[in-house]
């Protein structure tokens, strides 16, 4: 029997999904609110499954409900469409530069963002014929504590923040250089806000080392980290200056400001400040 390739479906193959889909294209094509009635009439759904799928869509804030048996598209559909739209921007005005930056030191460029305690991959700049290499895929994850990145982010976060983390997730580590005691992080958290770098020495994984700086959005936020990753015993310190040039010129082209630079953070604030 011939497999079907579900990126080439047209349907979800989970009905409850298929089912909220249609709720929100019903909910989208109207600004006011629609009652319980006529959105069960358009979507030729019983009442009762409506009312149950609404529900749990008002839970996820996905849908609001202003009266009751009234509902309307919720803010996090608004929330999670601004920060695709701000990657995609970010990562627009970063790969130019990132490309340039490669040539220049062949080896791999990584850009990144914050969400909740950890770093996405959202974009990078390699080449297939270069030699050994450390290539961070698209779309992973790192906890902030084992990162370079992930430290930047950090390193803005009130003492209280930083706690509330370590707490949250116990710094686990990934090898024997990783930090997991939080006094040390403070130590190191300290360094990356007074050099505006961070560094990852073998703390994600064993054989390699980073060195990231920030990339800052017109309102002074930090909303990515440019990143280096090498081999241990090839990355070279003289990257550091040409890193740092690279992600100012991506700043810029975001709007920033040199000294503008906004102090505080949180997961939250590490999130939203891509939302603008």
């Amino acid at each position: 029997m011939k497999k079907i390739d579900p990126s080439t479906s047209t349907k979800p193959s989970v009905q409850v999904l298929e089912r909220m889909f249609m709720l929100i294209d019903v909910l989208a094509s109207r600004e006011e609110a629609i009652s319980l009635k006529e959105i069960s009439e358009k979507t030729g759904l019983h009442p009762s499954t409506t009312h149950r799928i609404l529900n749990d869509l008002t839970i996820g804030r996905f849908v609001d409900r202003p009266e009751s048996g009234s509902y309307r598209l919720g803010m996090r559909l608004l929330e999670l469409g601004n920060l695709v739209k701000a990657r995609l921007s970010v990562r627009d005005a970063a790969f130019g530069p990132m490309r340039n930056l490669h040539k220049l030191i062949q080896q791999p460029v990584n850009l990144s963002m914050r969400q909740g305690d950890e770093i996405v991959y959202v974009e990078r700049a390699y080449s297939e014929r270069s030699g050994m290499q450390v290539v961070r895929a698209i779309g992973g994850r790192a906890p902030l504590h084992l990162t370079s990145t992930g430290k930047l982010f950090l390193a803005l976060d009130d003492p209280q923040r930083v706690r509330a983390y370590a707490t949250r997730t116990g710094l686990a580590g990934h090898t024997r250089n990783s930090i997991t005691q939080l006094p040390v992080l403070e130590r190191e958290l300290a360094k990356a806000r007074q050099y505006g770098i961070a560094r990852d020495n073998e703390e994600l994984e064993l054989g390699v080392r980073c060195m990231a700086a920030g990339v800052y959005d017109d309102q002074g936020k930090l909303v990515a980290g440019l990143s280096i990753s090498a081999p241990a015993d090839r990355l070279d310190e003289g990257w550091l200056p040409k890193l740092q040039a690279t992600a100012h010129e991506i700043s810029l082209a975001l709007g920033y400001t040199p000294g503008t630079e906004a102090t505080g953070s949180s997961a939250e604030d590490g999130l939203h400040s891509a939302l603008r």
